[in-house]
C-alpha cells in the first residue's frame, strides 16, 4: 500500500443537540443523525502526490444509532484538486488506504455519490465554515464555557480525529441539498479539532 499522511483541521455539524450523544455511543436525539463533516488538509501527501491546501467533505445520514446501523454517505472532493490528487483523496477517505479513515468507512453501508465540488474553508475567531456553492454551506461557533474558556471533550469513543481534544460548538447554520437529500438547521451540535491521519 502507498505510504501517506495528512494533517490539518476538521469540523462537523449535525442535527443533534450539543453535545451530540452519538459521541458517547448513545442514540441520536431525533432517532437519526444527519451530519456534514469537513477536513482542511494543511499538509499531506499520498506517495509522491502533494495534498496541501485541499478540502474534503462527507455528508452522512445514519438512520438510527450510529454504532449499530450502516450509514449512507456522499463524498465531496475539492474541485481545485487535479486528477492524481482526487484519486489519492478518494482512496484515503473511502477507506481503501488504511488508517483511521478505513475505520470510519467500516460504518458505511452505501456510498450515494462521489464528486468534485467548489470548497472554501475559513476560520475566523471562534467560527469555522465551509462553503460548497449550491450543495452545502455550514458554519459553527465555539460554545463559551466558564470564564470564557472553550468547552472541550476528549477520549470519546466515536471520533473523527482520534487522539485530539474536540472543541464543542453550535451551528450558526447548515444547509445541504444533493442526492435527493435536503437538510437545513441551526443552533445544533458542532465540533472541531486538529486531525492527523496516516497509513501504510
Amino acid at each position: 500500500m502507498t505510504t501517506w499522511n495528512l494533517k490539518g483541521s476538521y469540523f462537523e455539524t449535525c442535527n443533534c443537540e450539543a453535545v451530540c450523544p452519538c459521541l458517547f455511543l448513545s442514540a441520536p436525539n431525533d432517532g437519526e443523525c444527519t451530519a456534514l463533516v469537513a477536513w482542511h488538509v494543511e499538509q499531506g501527501n499520498f506517495g509522491d502526490v502533494k495534498l496541501d491546501g485541499l478540502n474534503v467533505a462527507l455528508a452522512v445520514h445514519s438512520p438510527g444509532h450510529m454504532a449499530q446501523v450502516k450509514w449512507r454517505v456522499a463524498l465531496y472532493l475539492d474541485d481545485k484538486a487535479n486528477e492524481a490528487q482526487s484519486g489519492a483523496l478518494t482512496q484515503i477517505f473511502a477507506g481503501k488506504a488504511g488508517g483511521h479513515p478505513a475505520m470510519l468507512a467500516s460504518h458505511i453501508g452505501e456510498v450515494i455519490g462521489v464528486k468534485a465540488a467548489p470548497m472554501t474553508f475559513q476560520v475566523s475567531g471562534k467560527q469555522r465554515s465551509l462553503n460548497m456553492g449550491k450543495i452545502a454551506e455550514a458554519t459553527i461557533e465555539d460554545i463559551e464555557g466558564q470564564g470564557g474558556a472553550k468547552v472541550t471533550v476528549s477520549n470519546h469513543p466515536l471520533c473523527i480525529a482520534p487522539g485530539q481534544t474536540g472543541v464543542v460548538s453550535r451551528s450558526k447554520a447548515l444547509r445541504y441539498e444533493d442526492h435527493g437529500l435536503s437538510w437545513q438547521f441551526s443552533n445544533k451540535n458542532g465540533f472541531h479539532s486538529p486531525f492527523t491521519y496516516q497509513g501504510a
